[in-house]
């Protein structure tokens, strides 16, 4: 699984997109049988559906998307999960998947209004909340990512996703105390976890401390020698 990189005026950000969006076939299968629905609504996972469509389209549908994904043609990936959102417009699983797709092309809108029906859907679920904080970040609304992080936290305190997305979250806001004590008590539980570290040092950088950014970011590199940010920042 390969990390994202959002883009934002103050830098880049590292995120761990695809494992907060996509369902495992496990999950997805428990989360259909607590719903009571048959194999079919695998595409739902808990949504109504207006249609009915085989098993074996609907399987067919999320694999050839995975592939799609894989090249990077993001439009085909979407285009093969239509037939399943229009016969489960309000299926967990396919709209989590579609909100992480749209996300991929860079539609951001889209890839919200597809999280927003998933997280109505699944209130609880972090994975939605989680990937509803990718367009958000993208789009650079910063305060409402610190509102849905503060949610995910609400439920589990130490998840590692949403105390890094935070923690970069209150460092965008320039609440600098605030994302120091973030990384400071994630810290702790990961002591040598490189993307801790790495927006710790960049919380420095934007204190104006250099000589305690460039400790953390020279630790940084034994690390993850080739570390982008670190290598930049001690170049400055």
């Amino acid at each position: 699984m390969r990390d994202q990189a959002i883009q934002t005026p103050k830098g880049s950000f590292e995120t761990r997109g695809r494992r907060a969006a996509r369902v495992g076939g496990a999950l997805v299968l428990a989360l259909a049988l607590a719903a009571g629905l048959g194999s079919a609504a695998l595409a739902g996972s808990g949504g109504k559906g207006k249609g009915e469509l085989a098993e074996t389209d609907i399987r067919d549908s999320y694999h050839r998307s995975y592939r799609y994904e894989k090249t990077q043609d993001y439009d085909e990936a979407i285009k093969t999960l239509l037939p399943v959102s229009q016969a489960y417009p309000e299926g967990y699983t396919v709209n989590l998947r579609l909100g992480w797709l749209y996300y991929l092309a860079g539609k951001f809108t889209n890839a919200q209004k597809h999280y927003e029906t998933a997280m109505k859907v699944a209130p609880y679920s972090l994975d939605a909340k989680l990937g509803y904080t990718l367009p958000l970040m993208a789009r650079e609304l910063y305060k409402d990512v610190e509102v849905f992080t503060r949610q995910v936290l609400a439920i589990d305190p130490a998840n590692y996703t949403g105390n890094l997305r935070l923690a970069f979250a209150l460092r965008m806001q320039s609440k600098l105390d605030q994302a120091e004590q973030v990384l400071v008590a994630m810290l702790q539980l990961y002591p040598t976890d490189v993307k801790y570290l790495t927006e710790l040092g960049l919380v420095h950088v934007a204190r104006g401390s250099r000589d305690a950014a460039r400790g953390v970011f020279r630790e940084v590199l034994v690390l993850d020698p080739e570390n982008p940010v670190a290598r930049h920042q001690l170049a400055q």
